[in-house]
């Protein structure tokens, strides 16, 4: 055992053995010992000397503590002492005191090599993510540590091994769960590595949550207060989501960006940002652009855009651009996060617009960051920010270009000079003594002028004061003759920058807008300027100059209209062919894209430089140059016959267009109008759809009224049928006393029968007021209306059959009461004949009178109710006529109905009609469109529109 006591600082008799020997022996003991604690206290011998003795313990014995892991598993013990050792072994996180600069190549290459002989075993790397999952503290924690070695060593041949392995990611992502922050923490570091260049294993691990994992670790940890465990967190998720799309797209899916908010909430007081906490903020900035990063695909980054600003998280990043105390990085990296969220962004570009800075008086966002720009003592940095910050808020902004040329234009500046403006702001930087001002100015110009020829023609009017008591020029003149001046003036920074920047300016300017072409060619200094620039052999620094120049050349050529005489196309390129030739003139032409700093501006639109000198080209107008270098090349060598036929058919084709354009409009408005009779003929057809309903439902109800009033009149023959029988039984012969008795009772009999028409009466012209009042509400039916004026005759006419039965029992009444005084005066005659017969007889005499006298009352009885009966004959008249008006009036509403019905059909008729010649006019435009070659799909119906 000397060699344990050696080796644990026990004293010793004899001499001490090498360390070499020392592990030789301790690895013999690892083999060999059958008793655990004995191979127990010789790996933990190991792990003492592995760090000191790192190579001898690789090489002897790592096979050994390979198989203590596969044998040993059921002690934590040995098994965390082992993955010690293997840790030492292969990490090169070693004490800075134990470093040696001469040996740092040499210590990297160890660890590879120990790495490369542990993971030739791909068993081995499944046998540490079994460990892994250990509960255990001391063989949880140093496999993790093992394992986040192995990947930094040979990161994509774990990673592989690791993808292949089942379940293996899933295992390690058990990892953030751990209630042990260490293991926890170190969990992060792990798969900060696993996930290194890796789109698989990034899927895999934002789909088994990781996501939701580590912002619920950054939010414990207080968002950009936390610690180094913040950053840990931070640097993870850019992994994942860095150049990874379906990441990104699952992230905004899962509302994660909503939760990013409360990173920026920073508060007002800023005083005392300490190193982590800038360092948490810059990673959580640049975790924002990735989601909006210019490189990602147009519609994921718009979507982000968009959730960016619902969310309120621009809100409170422009709140951060403003604020006081913000350290210079962190509102530099701001400036720029601010800058690509709202790139492109319609919405967020408007909101942009619309901040203003906490002075007094307020001013735009936009005015006070320009004052950055052109500010010389202003970092490099700062201003570059600024400066991508205004392209991105002009990037497919027509609106914003124009608000910024507007505050140029004569009409709109401020004459009482109490505000500064974005536009004086850039002339001021256009004209200064500082190169670099004159470059941000000229290139933040062209980004307002950027594909918009008609800002390009307002910003021809703009004119400016040079000095008192000269006439004033226009910008174009002196942005020329700042050009020509070249050298003349004493500026600070580069030369060749102020006029590479004037140069990119004019070239943007002039292109594609003939108006602005001919302004520039009609001052006569500026084509000798151009070719004695181009002419002259100079040094590599003007070379840069001569190519700009050759382009601004080019395009004056190949956007010249011929309106000025002097300066036609054909003209100008004798003049190339004269002065400077044209294999010269299209060699300087080349030395743009063949420029080192051309090709640097052209990988993507940030403009990010390592020093002021090396800023000469911006990304906007690296496409230029790659769109016309081409064309100009031709249009040089182009003749004049060449140059008629391309300019006949370009009017041919601007022709075309026009006419194509035309079409379309009237097809628009076709489609418009379609829609609108769609959306009429829906309404009608709803209304229609409701009125039928409302008829439907009147039928029923006058259906109803119609088995009311047949019950009714079925009653009513019956009680008629009684009493005629009652009447039959009470008729006797013979006797007038017994005549005129059921003469009363006759008269009784109809009085009860008038009582109930009367009533009747009522009940129908209660029916009929109903009927008007449901036939105005539902607005005329054909049925609705047949069916009310056949209900209203039918009762007319059995009113009338009732009243010609009154008026022939009345008939036959008065028929009677003439043959009782028929037969009453016959009785008189009898009488008086009789008189001188009797003599003086008073007994006859006084029965005669007496008859006489009650036959004349019974009379007189008979003749009142007779007038009674004619009275309530003319009452009954009068209530026909009534009824009869009634029906007049049914019938000319009903009629009235039929005309309105007659008339709507009419419409749809006419709507029919039109829509028939609607579809005749479309097929008819789609045959033109096909003769002048405009490709329309056979599929294309009436509703839709073109594009």
């Amino acid at each position: 055992m000397n060699f344990l006591r050696g080796v644990m600082g026990g004293p010793s008799a004899g001499p001490q053995p090498s360390g070499a020997d020392t592990i030789q022996k301790l690895c013999d003991r690892v083999a060999s010992s059958t008793l655990l604690d004995d191979r127990r206290d010789a790996v933990r011998a190991l792990k003492s000397l592995s760090k000191k003795y790192r190579l001898e313990v690789g090489i002897q014995a790592m096979e050994h503590l390979i198989h203590v892991l596969q044998t040993d598993r059921s002690d934590s013990e040995i098994i965390g002492y082992a993955l010690d050792t293997l840790y030492n072994v292969i990490s090169n996180d070693l004490e800075e005191e134990e470093q040696e600069e001469n040996s740092a190549k040499q210590v990297d290459d160890l660890g590879s090599q120990f790495t490369e002989i542990f993971i030739k075993q791909q068993e081995n790397v499944t046998l540490l993510l079994t460990l892994v999952e250990e509960f255990d503290f001391h063989v949880r924690w140093p496999g993790v540590k093992l394992l986040t070695s192995l990947l930094k060593q040979q990161g994509p041949q774990v990673q592989q091994i690791i993808l292949v392995s089942p379940m293996g990611v899933s295992r390690l992502m058990d990892l953030l769960a751990d209630s042990r922050e260490v293991i926890r923490n170190d969990g992060v570091l792990l798969l900060q590595q696993l996930t290194k260049s890796n789109a698989a294993i990034q899927k895999i691990v934002a789909f088994e949550n990781a996501f939701e994992r580590l912002l619920d670790i950054i939010t414990e940890e207080g968002n950009s207060d936390g610690g180094i465990v913040v950053e840990d967190c931070l640097l993870l998720l850019q992994n994942l989501l860095k150049n990874n799309n379906s990441n990104q797209n699952f992230f905004k899916e899962g509302s994660y960006i909503q939760r990013m908010k409360p990173w920026f909430e920073v508060g007002d007081d800023n005083c005392g940002w300490s190193a982590q906490k800038v360092t948490n903020l810059h990673l959580m900035l640049q975790l924002v652009r990735v989601l909006v990063s210019p490189t990602n695909p147009p519609g994921a980054t718009s979507s982000c855009q968009k959730a960016m600003f619902h969310c309120g998280l621009l809100q409170q990043l422009c709140t951060i651009l403003m604020a006081t105390g913000v350290p210079a990085d962190i509102l530099t990296e701001t400036i720029n996060t601010v800058s690509e969220v709202i790139r492109g962004c319609q919405t967020n570009q408007d909101y942009f617009a619309s901040v203003n800075a906490p002075s007094n008086p307020p001013r735009p966002a936009i005015v006070v960051l320009l004052m950055s720009m052109v500010n010389e003592r202003q970092p490099f940095v700062l201003r570059c920010a600024v400066l991508y910050c205004f392209q991105c808020f002009l990037y497919k902004n027509q609106k914003g270009q124009g608000e910024i040329v507007s505050t140029l234009l004569p009409s709109t500046i401020d004459a009482t000079g109490n505000s500064v403006s974005a536009g004086q702001l850039l002339c001021g930087g256009l004209f200064s003594t500082d190169s670099l001002s004159n470059w941000c100015a000229a290139v933040a110009l062209a980004h307002a002028l950027q594909e918009n020829g008609t800002l390009k023609e307002q910003l021809l009017r703009v004119q400016l004061a040079t000095s008192i008591g000269n006439p004033p020029v226009s910008l174009l003149q002196q942005c020329t003759n700042i050009l020509s001046q070249g050298d003349k003036i004493d500026r600070r920074g580069s030369k060749v920058q102020t006029r590479v920047g004037l140069l990119m300016l004019l070239c943007t300017w002039l292109s594609n807008c003939s108006i602005a072409v001919t302004h520039f060619l009609h001052n006569p200094a500026n084509v000798p300027f151009l070719t004695g620039q181009i002419a002259e052999n100079l040094g590599e620094e003007e070379q840069l100059v001569q190519g700009l120049c050759a382009l601004l050349l080019g395009i004056s050529i190949y956007y010249n209209d011929n309106s000025l005489e002097n300066y036609r196309k054909e003209k100008l390129k004798q003049l190339i062919e004269k002065r400077i030739g044209r294999e010269n003139f299209i060699e300087k032409l080349g030395f743009i894209s063949k420029h080192e700093l051309y090709s640097r501006a052209a990988q993507k639109p940030q403009p990010s430089f390592s020093s002021p000198d090396h800023m000469m080209f911006d990304h906007e107008f690296t496409k230029l140059v790659k769109e016309l270098e081409g064309v100009i090349s031709k249009a040089i060598y182009k003749s004049s016959e060449e140059d008629k036929k391309e300019e006949e058919v370009k009017k041919t084709l601007e022709q075309h267009d026009n006419i194509v354009t035309h079409y379309k409009k009237v097809i628009r408005e076709q489609d418009q109008e379609l829609e609108e009779l769609k959306q009429r003929i829906s309404t009608l057809t709803s209304q229609n759809e409701q009125l039928q309903a409302t008829v439907t439902q009147q039928v029923s109800q006058i259906q109803q009224h119609k088995d009311q009033y047949n019950l009714l009149k079925v009653q009513l023959g019956k009680d008629t049928q009684h009493h005629n029988s009652h009447g039959d039984t009470l008729q006797m012969n013979g006797i007038q006393t017994e005549e005129v008795s059921k003469l009363k009772e006759e008269l009784e009999e109809w009085k009860n029968k008038h009582e109930l028409l009367q009533g009747q009466l009522k009940e129908k012209d209660s029916v009929i007021e109903k009927l008007n009042s449901s036939q105005l509400e539902m607005g005329a039916t054909e049925q609705s209306l047949q069916t009310s004026r056949f209900g209203g005759l039918e009762h007319s006419n059995e009113l009338q059959k009732e009243l010609e039965m009154l008026r022939s029992q009345l008939q036959l009444q008065a028929a009677e009461i003439s043959k009782l005084q028929m037969e009453n005066q016959k009785l008189q005659v009898m009488n008086t004949a009789a008189d001188p017969m009797l003599g003086d007889s008073g007994a006859p005499a006084a029965m005669s009178s007496e008859l006489e006298a009650r036959l004349e009352q019974e009379i007189k009885e008979l003749k009142s109710q007779v007038k009674a009966l004619s009275e309530e004959k003319e009452s009954l008249k009068q209530q026909l006529d009534s009824s009869t008006s009634t029906v007049a009036i049914l019938q000319d509403k009903n009629s009235r109905l039929e005309r309105e019905v007659a008339e709507s059909k009419k419409e749809q008729d006419d709507l029919l009609v039109l829509l028939a010649d609607q579809d005749q006019k479309i097929s008819a435009q789609k045959m033109k469109l096909k003769d002048f070659g405009v490709a329309v799909s056979q599929g294309m119906d009436l509703g839709s529109s073109w594009v």
